[in-house]
């Protein structure tokens, strides 16, 4: 009995637990929405979309680390705690998949329009090596 509980617990566990958020597809988001946009304007929708993809990549990575971990402990020490565990896909899963879709809509309004974009590149790791001094 005790057995099946605690492959009932894991199958649940495993099923709460975040997805790390490379793994999550992006929604369709049709790029007739921007057909009105100039160059400068989805130049400048890029960037917003990007900052926000970029601040939920970082949470969503450490919802799933986290979720992981509570894993792990409650699988070796603990399983009561696997009903802890905060995962699932959310809203923030949710609004992530949509921007995803956002960006590539806006790279297609941008090909259609023969836009460059120079959009916000992610932040460079600092150099340790150099920054010693």
């Amino acid at each position: 009995m005790n057995k099946i509980l605690t492959i009932a617990a894991c199958a649940v566990a495993l099923n709460a637990c975040a997805t790390p958020p490379e793994k999550i597809s992006s929604a369709y988001v049709s790029p007739l929405q921007y057909k009105d946009y100039d160059c400068d304007q989805i130049t400048m929708e890029t960037d917003r979309v990007s900052r926000r993809v970029q601040s939920l990549n970082a949470s969503l990575k450490k919802t799933a680390s986290d979720d992981s971990a509570q894993l792990a402990i409650g699988m070796v020490l603990f399983f009561p705690a696997l009903f802890f565990l905060e995962g699932s896909d959310g809203a923030d899963a949710q609004e992530y998949a949509r921007l995803k879709g956002e960006s590539e809509a806006l790279q297609s309004a941008a090909v259609q329009k023969k836009c460059t974009i120079n959009s916000v590149k992610k932040p460079e790791e600092p150099d340790l090596k150099s920054s010693g001094g």
